[in-house]
């Protein structure tokens, strides 16, 4: 039997779902968080291991012999150094389109957000604002309707062709940046450079990969090249989007809204400008996070170790 040891479940599984049928592959050990000074200690046996968030480096990996498998509780897996974990004959799989659909949802519920002024509105109902009025209805800011307006997607893997449909549903003009080509793609989608792109876009949304090329690719001169009216949606990684950059657009009116699910730093410092900039709508990572994922995800890492233990690893990125 394995010894099988889960660093950090807490976040896909607060309680809520099982982690039990692992059992059937060895003895589990389930830890909610684990300290990077702790690492090692609580891997040192195991065979196997999964993780979330807690980095598996090479001096990690280079002090724990019985590691044989790395089962990353997510679809990046830039946690793990792959080229170690391979040299030393170790598996890593990640977990690969389990959240496509509630991630799409995080978008619209942003945009729409932002389009209908939702939360606004709510908030101001509960201080009475509609119950002093003198009118039926009562309005303080400008209302957007999405038919006819032009969606900018930055890169359409799943979750980017997930949103083009959605958006395509309401109404929306859509425009991609993409590899693929304009044959590939749905008659509603027109591929589009970068620049323009940025210059038609009414709601631009982020869906590429972190790369050198992709790193503050949301910043002061893109931002310059978008309409004053425009917003923009981050669901894919912080980084993608100069922080200090943004939050000085919207401060100075350059930019309509910043939609959020994701930061640079997680958790943010207290201080970051964009959580009480006028206009920023931030969630706490949580886009992935309905039920109906995290049961997919569970799902996926217990087939993923049943896979590997039958010596037909699935999902391996290594």
């Amino acid at each position: 039997m394995m010894n099988i040891v889960i660093l950090d479940g807490y976040t896909a599984n607060p309680g809520d779902l099982s982690w039990d049928r692992l059992k059937t592959f060895g003895e589990l050990t389930v830890y909610e968080r684990t300290p990077a000074s702790d690492t090692v200690e609580r891997a040192k046996d195991a065979d196997i291991v999964l993780t979330n968030k807690v980095i598996l480096g090479k001096a990690e990996i280079e002090q724990l012999p019985r590691l044989k498998y790395i089962g990353v509780l997510a679809t990046g897996y830039n946690v793990v150094d792959t080229k170690v974990a391979r040299e030393h004959g170790i598996d890593v799989c990640n977990i690969p389109a389990y959240s496509t659909n509630s991630v799409a949802q995080m978008v619209f519920a942003h945009i729409l957000n932002v389009a209908s002024q939702v939360e606004h509105y709510a908030q101001a109902n509960r201080q009475g604002a509609w119950a002093q009025s003198i009118d039926f209805s009562w309005q303080d800011t400008q209302l957007t309707e999405l038919e006819g307006k032009t969606l900018g997607i930055v890169g359409l893997g799943n979750i980017g062709k997930a949103v083009a449909r959605i958006g395509h549903a309401f109404g929306m003009k859509i425009l991609a940046e993409t590899s693929k080509s304009q044959d590939a793609l749905p008659d509603y989608i027109e591929k589009v450079d970068r620049n323009t792109l940025f210059e038609r876009a009414d709601f631009l949304t982020l869906h590429c990969p972190l790369t050198d090329s992709t790193r503050n690719l949301v910043c002061k001169e893109s931002i310059a090249r978008m309409k004053p009216t425009s917003v923009v949606i981050n669901t894919g990684r912080g980084p993608l989007v100069n922080e200090a950059d943004m939050a000085e657009a919207l401060l100075t009116n350059k930019i309509y809204a910043y939609c959020a699910d994701v930061l640079c730093s997680e958790p943010p410092a207290a201080n970051n400008p964009l959580l009480t900039c006028t206009n920023a709508y931030i969630t706490p990572h949580i886009a992935w996070a309905t039920r109906e994922a995290r049961a997919r995800l569970v799902d996926i890492a217990i087939k993923n170790v049943q896979c590997f233990v039958e010596g037909q690893a699935q999902n391996v990125v290594n």
